[in-house]
């Protein structure tokens, strides 16, 4: 599996110690920037992880900012993209369950390294059900596609 790594500065120091914990854990890791603490534009680094994700050339994405909100919504701007928030273990395994996230983000100042490191272990582990789901997903993409008929 290959994963998609980014940050902006306030995610930063989270976005290293999970490159680690992933490399560790024997994934593919494409890291998107930055590459250090100083002041960035999250937009700018969100947009190329979610790319890679969206082209296939990642099959999943990791995004940290300082609340993993701004990276999030730039993420959800790129088609294809289902990217969530998550700040625990249950909602990460629940939005790949159920909404087949292809991305999560996480907030640096919001959430410390373990508990990152559970809520990134909990998404990998998940597996999209699909079923009903599906239905709700290709909503999700009727939306984005300017065709959805509620």
């Amino acid at each position: 599996m290959k994963i998609a790594v980014a940050s902006d500065h306030g995610g930063f120091a989270l976005k290293q110690e999970l490159a680690a914990f992933l490399r560790a854990k024997n994934l593919d890791i494409i890291d998107y920037g930055c590459n250090s603490p100083e002041s960035c534009d999250y937009a700018v680094y969100g947009y190329k992880a979610a790319q890679a994700v969206a082209q296939g050339i990642c099959d999943g994405g990791i995004l940290v900012c300082g609340t993993g909100a701004g990276i999030s919504l730039a993420a959800n701007k790129v088609t294809g993209i289902r990217c969530t928030l998550c700040g625990d273990p249950a909602t990460a395994h629940l939005t790949k369950q159920h909404n087949n996230a292809n991305m999560i983000a996480l907030g640096g100042r919001i959430v410390g390294g373990e508990l990152a490191k559970m809520i990134v272990e909990a998404w990998l582990s998940a597996e999209f059900e699909g079923g009903r789901h599906q239905r709700r997903v290709g909503q999700i993409s009727q939306i984005e596609a300017g065709i959805f008929q509620p």
